[in-house]
């Protein structure tokens, strides 16, 4: 098994683990990536985020089986960068094998190595097999707090009056 950063040729094998997930979240029909999104923020100019790739096999012949992307975070709080871990897919027939961990230890490693405060990702709260991973790591889940998420419709229409008024600097539209 060997971890390491994703480069453009991964992108076709990075999708099709993104979907994997989806279908197994149950959000199959939410999922709307492609390859050239994903190529374009995660390589091109506008990159937002990394990835890491486990693979397995031999010298000779290796296949993607798992995957994670990430991106940098700051916390006003801390005065510090951090990394927030999107997404840590593995096909489960090669779980068990400290490929999660191998990932998760790579992350807190970069954390480490550029002063970030902390490492965070969300969790399904009925994914009770990642939930005890995750604890079983020191991981604790967050009290009190609700993910609230702006997408779509909702998205475009807060955004409008901004857009409207040609995207002007410090302009808050009337209540």
């Amino acid at each position: 098994m060997t971890i390491r950063p994703a480069g453009e040729a991964d992108v076709s094998a990075i999708l099709g683990l993104i979907r994997e997930l989806a279908e197994f979240e149950k959000l199959g029909d939410a999922c709307v990536a492609d390859e050239a999104l994903l190529r374009r923020h995660l390589f091109g100019a506008e990159k937002a985020a990394e990835a890491l790739v486990a693979e397995a096999g031999d010298a000779g012949h290796s296949t993607v089986v798992a995957y994670a992307i990430y991106f940098k975070t700051f916390s006003t709080f801390l005065a510090r960068p951090g990394l927030y871990l999107e997404d840590l897919y593995v096909q489960p027939a090669h779980r068990h094998r400290g490929i999660g961990r191998g990932f998760l230890r790579r992350l807190a490693a970069i954390c480490a190595r550029h002063g970030y405060g902390r490492l965070e990702w969300s969790v399904l709260n009925w994914n009770a097999a990642a939930i005890g991973f995750y604890e079983s790591l020191g991981a604790r889940p967050l009290e009190g707090w609700t993910m609230y998420r702006l997408t779509g419709p909702a998205l475009a229409a807060a955004g409008e009056a901004v857009i409207e008024n040609g995207g002007a600097a410090g302009y808050c539209p009337p209540r």
